[in-house]
C-alpha cells in the first residue's frame, strides 16, 4: 500500500512538472481525488482494525493480570507486537493522504494558473 502512494505522488508530481492543457490538469485533478477517495476508504478501514487489535491487546492484558499463565503472556506478546506493527502502518497511511491533500491544492493552484492564461 505503502509502495502504491509513493508511486502515485511520484507520478502527480511528474506531471506537476509538465505544461499540460486545461483539460488535463483537470482530469489529473478528478484522477487524483479518485485516488484519495480510496485511500480515505482504505485508511478508515485499516483504522478500525488497528482499533480491534488494540482493544484484544487490552483484553489479553487484562487476562495476564486476571489469570497471570503462560498462553495469555504468548497472546499478549503477539498482540502487542501486532498493535504496534499496526499503529506504524496506519501512521504511514494518515501521513501518506496528508501529503496527497497537498498535492490536491498544487493541481488546483497549477489548474487556476493555466486558467488565467488566455
Amino acid at each position: 500500500m505503502i509502495g502504491y502512494m509513493k508511486r502515485h505522488e511520484r507520478y502527480v508530481r511528474e506531471m506537476l512538472e509538465k505544461n499540460l492543457s486545461r483539460e488535463a490538469w483537470q482530469n489529473l485533478l478528478v484522477y487524483h481525488d479518485q485516488q484519495i477517495r480510496w485511500m480515505q476508504h482504505e485508511r478508515l478501514v485499516h483504522l478500525m482494525i488497528m482499533l480491534s487489535v488494540c482493544l484484544f491487546a487490552l483484553l489479553s492484558l487484562g487476562f495476564v493480570v486476571l489469570a497471570p499463565t503462560l498462553p495469555f503472556f504468548i497472546l499478549l506478546a503477539l498482540l502487542i507486537i501486532l498493535s504496534s506493527a499496526y499503529i506504524f502502518h496506519y501512521y504511514r497511511l494518515e501521513n501518506g493522504v496528508q501529503k496527497w491533500y497537498d498535492l490536491s491544492g498544487e493541481i488546483r493552484t497549477a489548474s487556476a494558473v493555466m486558467e488565467e492564461i488566455p
